[in-house]
């Protein structure tokens, strides 16, 4: 009997590609008529190897990699034209794919950022269906945005670094442009132009997964209701709860070892993402407030790239030298520091009572799985309005800052990062009894009979549905 072959093309970053390797291994478990190729691009900087290992379902295919000629410093501003180049590369390796009699084609899987595929699917004569590893807020902003821009004429620069605000169907409050996504500022295909041109092509496919789940974003995704989206289907959370630590067991066995040793809900964890890292001024304000706040710490702190290359945060090989004199010494009893942390064995780990987070949308459904309050403090991407709809639509998380930007020269306070501490691990607090009940709700929504579950299950219909 001939497979039911689906092609999955995710951005290779982490914070996309694992959410997409854990929903293909959903899909064919659920249903094993599924086999799945997921097309690795060769992104220029970061590995990802440790997670394309092959099983009996699901294969992995390295793109060639390809020469993009960008002045770019960081990922974000050359990725639009860096997926485009990738469109030959893909449809040869569909060719290949298709050449066996054993497959059956049924359709495309697309990253919310590689829309541009969904004319390599045209080729093949099979729909496309989308994957977004955001938030249905934050699509539902983007969706709207794209409305009123080519309908309205809206002028995005009124809202830059505004308290202007916005009422957005997705969203319970009207959204200040303080915390607008970040990148939809930036001129060229990888701002505003860019995210227009993926809703647009998003409004052609078949359907559109989401990894959410309604309990938690049922405003966001009612909004969706009798709109022009094709149908959205909420199948989160869908994360990789797997603890091994690869490479880094060592680091992570003493990381692990020192949060045994503290007591229950105790220990404020710190972790802003794969992009996260801050001046020695702004570094040594999160020292004094945490020092102030009095409260246990675990603080993974990364050294920024150079400036002008195109890296990820690394390691210091002497923390002494960004942080206050003797902070080292006076906070040994209460502290630890860290640099690369295993962020999911943290979160699930007992003496964990709150978050420091950049509030990536991965990150944010983690800490609700393990029931870890968040204090919201955002860098970049679409983390400010992730952060906005925490505190103020969803009231899981307390404020640091809200509208926090790596780009602007402005220092958060030891004063506001302590306020934000004590905020954070107070006990009794409405947040924490919120987390907790988001946490079970979570735990529920993916079993049979949970909305999630159900979701899925319609998607695999529609997919079944419209084979060719």
């Amino acid at each position: 009997m001939k497979q039911t072959e689906l092609v999955f093309i995710p951005v290779p970053i982490i914070s996309h590609l694992s959410p997409t390797v854990e929903i293909a291994k959903l899909l064919t478990q659920r249903d094993p008529r599924f086999s799945i190729t997921i097309f690795i691009m060769k992104f220029p900087f970061g590995s990802i190897d440790s997670m394309t290992t092959d099983s009996d379902s699901i294969r992995f295919v390295t793109l060639p990699p390809v020469e993009i000629s960008s002045g770019a410093t960081t990922p974000g501003p050359f990725m639009s034209e860096f997926i485009k180049a990738q469109t030959l590369l893909v449809r040869d390796a569909v060719h290949e794919l298709t050449r066996s009699n054993s497959v059956r084609l049924a359709g495309f899987v697309i990253d919310v950022m590689c829309t541009h595929m969904i004319d390599v699917a045209d080729e093949f004569g099979v729909p496309s269906y989308l994957f977004s590893t955001s938030s249905a807020a934050s699509l539902g902003f983007l969706l709207h945005l794209q409305f009123l821009h080519d309908y309205e004429g809206l002028n995005l620069d009124e809202f830059k670094n505004s308290d202007a605000e916005l009422q957005v169907p997705s969203y319970a409050n009207s959204v200040p442009g303080k915390v607008f996504p970040t990148m939809i500022f930036d001129k060229g295909v990888d701002g505003a132009a860019g995210h227009m041109y993926h809703m647009r092509r998003l409004r052609q496919a078949k359907g559109v997964m989401v990894n959410t789940f309604i309990d938690l974003e049922s405003h966001a995704i009612q909004s969706f209701s009798g709109s022009t989206v094709p149908p959205v289907y909420p199948v989160g959370p869908i994360l990789n709860t797997r603890t091994g630590f690869g490479e880094d067991q060592q680091n992570a066995s003493a990381i692990m070892s020192w949060l045994d040793d503290q007591p229950p809900s105790s220990v404020v964890f710190l972790c802003f993402g794969g992009m996260g890292s801050f001046g020695t001024d702004q570094i040594k304000e999160i020292a004094y407030g945490l020092e102030r706040s009095g409260h246990r710490f675990l603080w993974s702190l990364r050294q920024a790239p150079q400036k002008g290359k195109m890296a990820f945060p690394r390691d210091y090989e002497n923390i002494e030298e960004v942080l206050p004199d003797g902070f080292l010494h006076r906070t040994a009893r209460i502290g630890k520091i860290i640099g690369w942390a295993p962020q999911v064995a943290v979160l699930a780990h007992t003496a964990v009572g709150g978050f420091v987070s950049h509030c990536g949308w991965n990150s944010l459904l983690e800490s609700i799985w393990y029931g870890v309050p968040v204090a919201t403090w955002p860098i970049y991407a679409e983390q400010q309005i992730n952060a906005f709809q925490m505190v103020k639509d969803l009231g899981l998380a307390v404020e640091i800052k809200i509208d926090y930007n790596k780009d602007n020269n402005y220092i958060v306070n030891a004063h506001e990062i302590e306020n934000g501490l004590r905020k954070l691990m107070s006990i009794n607090s409405e947040v924490r009894k919120k987390m907790n009940e988001m946490q079970q709700i979570s735990r529920r929504v993916i079993i049979d009979g949970g909305s999630s579950h159900s979701s899925l299950g319609h998607f695999i219909e529609n997919v079944m549905t419209n084979i060719p």
